[in-house]
């Protein structure tokens, strides 16, 4: 029996904390350990004073009041008055006298101060939606241990439109999603609110996100109709008290599938009229209705192309139709067809000529990169290609050509990368930062989007890990100037402990965790080499896709001379897209940093790059290099595991094993494949692959997730 006894104490010294299911996200308002500075916190914090009632300020109270009460340890009641010890929130307005003299212009309507005075905390801004950031913040600091004695610090969020797009479908599926089935319950909406709609809210506010799109850009037209206008008005019920507007992709064919019509010529007074009747329907059910985003003549989906028109043409018609209500157009600039001989030239060349043409409430919504989402792309070359256009830029949360929900891959620094590049449209220092927050060339409409990877799964993201990437979404389109070190750091503290012992390596974790990817899918700027359809694994020999730029062979052109694609001069010349400052960088063998090497040429096997390694041996350092820095991750998060509660211990440390598996099978099926090509051994400290080459190419997955 003491036997029993002393293992029992042993387990719960080793976990401490109770079991947790992720579902609170960076939302865990638990009691602080830190006995000195619970002490300290509790001395500077004894109530709360608010002022205002709108729905708004009821949620900024709940917040504080939850928050404060389950951090310190004791209830925090709202108090008939301000005095020492009281947070004090509400806007400068309503504050009135309360509020030390200081001018709020800077944060404009959505932005926050928060500063102590006379032993008060006070957390103000123009608006109702700035206290509630503000209140957010505030309690960021409190949850990762940050004085808060003489707090004076003003923020405002450097980009306009900072969005979530949700790939759902009206059944629930989610297109490359992989965190279970929608959040949104069609079926039971509009009677039936789950408390999840309320949460998926709060997580949004508190990092400043203020915009969802509820739909798959690959749109059904009964969005549209009434009947769902009246589930989605319900979700925007929920969400205005937050900050967070409800925005729709439009199915541009929608007029001749739900209206009757029998075109949808974008300069047919018909149709035209059909979507100011249908704008005009949609605010009366939801009054601050964001706007459309729209998918038009890519992929299949309809589109002004199909009339003879422009996207300027199509974008437009739904912008007169929103003007009257301050509703914006998001068109995606995400075209590509089979004429083009390279795939990386398509936006461009459809999109720059239309340049000036888009009405003033239309942003063209850009990936990051050319292709579509790879582990590493350079940016996209219609950043400062278009300056009379506002130009939003659009990220991928769910992992599509990155592991899906059961790979550990940070995104920030992927994010950063491509963030601070500079095109040097206008001289250098151009960066794409300047250029989608509109600073660059003047533009008041500015924007980020994220394909969001959420979904109905306990923890939200299917990963744990992958909340980090939502979080991070929302803070640098707040602020892009914060760094991915500064955001994990957060992050962790947050969603599992301020324990430094824990906090440290795992920040480490995390921030390699991108390069492993790199190195252990798509080295040396591979591109594009997953499996057909469900981008699943390696596939680098498929060859059988209905169109050319769906294989992956279109895209590494591997032969016995080489691999990569040749996009100089003497290839497709798609460098040519670029200002020449830009495209200087990889315009030669010499010049082009190895990271970004066969995105942009045909390189020889035997060629020798900046590391001193022939290609063919540094190809296979690197995937080596994928597959140990995996390796590192699991022995961190062993090491440091007993730190955190089990059951997402355990959970993480399961998920990271599979992607230690899945990291091998990339490794050993690319470089069995390109040994064929490059017909040179493995060097030394290089494994063998497990498998024949015919093994891998004969797996099959008709059953992984899209």
């Amino acid at each position: 029996m003491r036997k029993y006894f002393l293992l029992l104490l042993l387990f719960v010294n080793l976990h401490p904390l109770h079991a947790e299911d992720g579902y609170r996200l960076w939302l865990r308002y638990d009691l602080i350990t830190d006995a000195a500075l619970l002490q300290d916190y509790r001395t500077h914090i004894s109530g709360i004073y608010i002022t205002g009632e709108s729905a708004t300020m009821a949620a900024a109270r709940r917040e504080l009041t939850t928050a404060l009460t389950g951090m310190l340890g004791k209830t925090i009641q709202e108090q008939p008055k301000p005095q020492g010890g009281t947070v004090i929130a509400g806007t400068a307005t309503a504050l009135g006298p309360l509020l030390p003299k200081g001018s709020l212009s800077a944060t404009g309507e959505e932005g926050f101060r928060i500063l102590t005075t006379a032993g008060r905390t006070i957390i103000t801004g123009n608006t109702d939606a700035g206290v509630l950031h503000g209140v957010f913040h505030f309690l960021r600091l409190l949850q990762t241990h940050q004085p808060i004695q003489t707090l004076d610090l003003s923020s405002a969020p450097g980009i306009r439109y900072r969005i979530l797009d949700h790939w759902d479908n009206l059944n629930r599926t989610i297109e490359r999603g992989y965190a279970g089935f929608s959040i949104w319950d069609w079926h039971k909406l509009p009677g039936y609110l789950d408390r999840r709609y309320t949460d998926y809210a709060r997580a949004n506010a508190s990092i400043g996100i203020n915009g969802t799109v509820l739909n798959n850009v690959n749109a059904n037209a009964l969005s549209l109709s009434p009947a769902y206008l009246e589930k989605a008005a319900a979700l925007a019920n929920v969400f205005r008290p937050y900050g967070i507007k409800v925005y729709l992709s439009a199915r541009f064919s929608a007029p001749i599938e739900t209206g009757g019509l029998k075109t949808a010529d974008p300069q047919d007074p018909q149709v035209q009229q059909w979507w100011k009747d249908k704008v005009k329907e949609i605010y009366s059910y939801i009054p601050d209705f964001g706007g459309f985003l729209v998918k038009a003549n890519s992929e299949g989906q309809p589109g002004p192309q199909n009339y003879g028109r422009s996207h300027a043409d199509g974008a437009n018609m739904l912008a007169d139709a929103l003007a009257p209500y301050k509703g914006i157009v998001m068109w995606r600039a995400f075209v590509y067809s089979n004429t083009n001989e390279d795939r990386f030239k398509q936006a461009y060349d459809e999109f720059k000529p239309l340049d000036g043409q888009f009405r003033d409430n239309v942003a063209v919504q850009v990936k990051n990169g050319p292709i579509d989402f790879q582990p590493r792309e350079p940016f996209h070359p219609l950043f400062g290609a278009m300056p009379r256009t506002p130009l939003m830029i659009e990220f991928q949360l769910t992992q599509e050509y990155q592991g899906f929900a059961t790979h550990l891959v940070y995104m920030p620094p992927q994010f950063r990368e491509v963030l601070m590049a500079d095109t040097y449209a206008k001289g250098k220092g151009s960066t794409v930062a300047k250029v989608i927050d509109g600073s660059l060339e003047g533009h008041s409409l500015s924007g980020i989007a994220g394909v969001a990877n959420i979904g109905n799964d306990r923890n939200w993201t299917g990963h744990p890990f992958g909340q980090a990437n939502w979080y991070a979404l929302g803070r640098l389109a707040w602020d892009y100037t914060l760094t991915p070190d500064q955001i994990a750091d957060e992050w962790l503290r947050q969603t599992f402990t301020n324990d430094t012992r824990f906090v440290n390596p795992v920040k480490a974790m995390m921030l390699a965790s991108h390069e492993n990817l790199v190195n252990y899918m798509t080295p040396l700027g591979l591109h594009h080499i997953m499996g057909y359809g469900h981008h699943y694994g390696p596939a680098p020999w498929f060859d059988k896709g209905a169109r050319a730029d769906w294989n992956p062979v279109y895209f590494h052109r591997a032969d016995s001379a080489g691999i990569g694609f040749d996009r100089t001069a003497t290839g497709s010349n798609a460098l040519a897209q670029y200002t020449p400052e830009a495209r200087r960088q990889w315009a030669t063998l010499d010049s082009c940093p190895d990271i970004w090497l066969l995105w942009f040429h045909h390189v020889p096997w035997n060629y020798t790059l900046h590391s001193g390694n022939t290609l063919w041996n540094e190809l296979c350092k690197r995937y080596e290099a994928g597959v140990q820095g995996v390796q590192t991750m699991c022995n961190t998060w062993d090491k440091v595991s007993q730190f955190v509660d089990e059951e997402r211990a355990e959970q993480v440390k399961m998920l990271l094993q599979i992607q230690l598996t899945e990291a091998g099978w990339w490794r050993d099926a690319c470089l069995a494949y390109f040994q064929t090509f490059a017909k040179m051994p493995l060097p030394a400290g290089i494994p063998a692959p497990a498998h024949t080459l015919e093994y891998y190419k004969e797996l099959q997955f008709p059953l992984a997730p899209h």
